[in-house]
């Protein structure tokens, strides 16, 4: 990988930087580097890759299909199975580097500390070695799993108690009495691993969730629901039918009936843990009321003792390097329009916070093309890009959940009226011929950033 030596570390830099090098920051840099538009990229880490690299377990597998999951410019090898392996994606992501050429833009090792708007809507970053560099805009593509949510408990545990974060490998449950609280896709992965190795597997759910079949006739889910627009009710109404055939009831499973709509919460999408569930090798329960030693009591009033306890409750958003005033975040998304930029600062796009139900690489794909051409328009402009989607209509998001058909829906639109769009913009802009970002000079505070998330 790259190590770009800047001798001047306050020259202005007439380039984007990209923060971060996992899947959602290599797809953009793809998407700059082929509308040519100059960047630099960095990433904390020693390899690029992001969470398949160094945040998933050994055993993991995505859980959206390779076809939809996978870049559209740059397909999975034909030999990868329909859901491939941890490392099999961390290798996919290193030929999708070289094979665009991506990694000479690369510098590992980089962790940013600080991005602050200043003099002339320019942003100061500076690095964990004191280096400081000014750029033209930031597209922060930090991830989002990685600042780890625990739950607040009452009483305490004499065992361990660990992040689903910090599972790494079937031998750290192996002949232990396991709970694992949650109910997304890592939790009941996890759960099933400690059904398999473990002395024994609790599942604590504090509230029943869909569980969705992997696969349906052989073809997995994800697939079924490719092509075309569907409306939202039409997919509820076809994957509540996938689910009755492949699992049938709750009751059947010792399970209360999820009392939100399907894809009103990200999806489970698991076939083990009801497996599990009908072999006595997983125990779901209520959620945690108290821990008592070695005991956990459950709101249903039983009681078990455990070895271990896994905490697979999911991460905050977060970004400590920015100052408070673009700390936009509000619970688990982040306030910007178009997905990605503000209304009162330009130069700054938060891309990657969402999940989407499906797989991320044909989304990335899809925004790239998007995504670029409003940087050049903000080019032509002074006014935040922002500030114009907002004008033209487009409200803040409420939630972090993106349904692919509606996104894909949306970008098509998009594209087709971007005239529209730049139109729209020039007409914001004559009524701002003097905007400016607002300088902020206050330094950032990392831990307390952090504690405060």
């Amino acid at each position: 990988m790259s190590n770009l030596n800047h001798q001047n570390p306050l020259e202005t830099v007439d380039k984007q930087l990209v923060i971060g090098a996992g899947f959602v920051g290599l797809g953009m840099a793809q998407a700059l580097k082929e509308a040519n538009i100059a960047y630099d990229q960095v990433d904390a880490s020693n390899e690029i890759g992001g969470n398949w690299y160094h945040g998933v377990y050994e055993t993991a597998h995505i859980i959206s299909s390779r076809k939809v999951t996978q870049f559209t410019q740059f397909p999975m090898p034909e030999d990868y199975p329909d859901f491939p392996s941890a490392q099999q994606m961390w290798e996919y992501l290193k030929a999708f580097a070289y094979h665009f050429d991506l990694h000479k833009h690369i510098e590992l090792n980089r962790h940013v500390t600080s991005v602050k708007p200043v003099e002339n809507s320019l942003w100061q970053v500076t690095f964990a070695n004191q280096e400081q560099r000014l750029y033209k805009g930031v597209v922060l593509c930090n991830g989002h799993h990685w600042c780890k949510r625990f739950p607040e408990f009452t009483g305490e545990f004499k065992g361990e108690i660990i992040h689903s974060k910090d599972y790494k490998r079937p031998e750290q449950l192996r002949g232990k009495r396991v709970l694992v609280i949650g109910g997304g896709n890592s939790a009941c992965d996890i759960a099933a691993e400690a059904a398999r190795v473990g002395k024994t597997s609790v599942l604590s759910l504090r509230e029943s969730i869909w569980f969705l079949p992997k696969t349906f006739a052989g073809v997995p889910v994800t697939d079924l629901s490719r092509g075309g627009w569907r409306p939202k009710w039409f997919q509820r109404l076809m994957t509540y039918a996938l689910i009755r055939l492949s699992f049938g009831k709750h009751e059947s499973y010792g399970m209360t009936t999820p009392q939100h709509r399907i894809f009103d919460k990200h999806p489970t999408v698991n076939n083990e843990v009801p497996y599990y569930i009908k072999h006595g090798r997983i125990i779901p329960k209520p959620g945690v009321q108290h821990l008592n030693g070695n005991a956990v009591e459950f709101a249903d009033g039983s009681r078990e003792e455990f070895d271990l306890i896994v905490c697979a409750t999911g991460y905050y958003v977060a970004y400590p390097f920015l100052p408070p005033e673009l700390q936009r975040v509000r619970g688990s998304f982040v306030e910007c329009y178009g997905e990605f930029f503000l209304d009162d600062y330009k130069g700054i796009a938060y891309v990657g916070w969402g999940q989407p139900r499906g797989g991320v690489g044909s989304l990335v794909s899809a925004y790239g093309p998007f995504f670029t051409r409003c940087l050049k328009l903000q080019d032509e402009i002074n006014v935040p890009i922002g500030l114009v989607l907002k004008e033209m209509g487009q409200s803040l998001p409420k939630t972090h959940l993106f349904d692919p058909h509606q996104v894909f829906r949306q970008l098509k639109l998009l594209n087709l009226g971007f005239n529209l769009v730049v139109r729209k913009a020039h007409q914001i802009d004559a009524t701002y011929p003097d905007f400016q970002n607002r300088p902020l000079d206050k330094e950032v505070n990392i831990k307390s950033d952090l504690a405060s998330v």
